[in-house]
């Protein structure tokens, strides 16, 4: 890049953006494809839930007891902005018996990838990126489901052609 050259970052929008894009049915069948049908959503609304079930916002998914819930697979689209205390308690519930499935941002160099997700669970990339609900155009970042309880999946790192 020249000396005259300025550098254009893309506009970020912290804690501004709309936390509640559904996923895609097509990710989701995908998904109940290769690990089983979801019966509970985890943070949803009446609008855009991809399970059965699901916690709304006035019902605080955190505060609930998941691993009460073994009887289903677990499915998290939680809001991008606070994605750690998501997976602390993806974390903690599947110590209890929980099999949680969370989609997120790719994040593999946050501090809440590190602390709870990082050797204790199955990370797969996915490929191609993802549309959203109610969105034109891919996800502007690579996105990756997290996997907690599932038995006869190990802890590591995977990539998945998903479509």
């Amino acid at each position: 890049m020249g000396s005259n050259t300025a550098r254009v970052m893309p506009a970020q929008k912290p804690h501004r953006s709309k936390q509640d894009y559904g996923t895609p049915w097509e990710l989701i069948k995908a998904v109940e494809s290769r690990w089983g049908s979801l019966g509970v959503d985890l943070a949803a609304t009446n609008e855009n839930a991809k399970a059965p079930r699901h916690y709304n916002i006035e019902q605080d998914s955190l505060k609930q007891p998941w691993h009460l819930l073994t009887a289903f697979r677990l499915w998290l689209n939680p809001p991008f902005e606070d994605i750690g205390a998501w997976a602390r308690k993806c974390k903690e519930e599947s110590k209890l018996g929980a099999r949680i499935i969370m989609l997120t941002p790719a994040s593999v160099g946050s501090e809440w990838f590190a602390a709870h997700c990082f050797g204790v669970a199955h990370v797969i990339g996915l490929r191609p990126r993802i549309i959203f609900e109610g969105c034109k155009d891919p996800y502007p970042k690579d996105c990756m489901l997290t996997l907690w309880g599932f038995p006869d999946v190990a802890p590591g790192f995977d990539i998945w052609r998903w479509k």
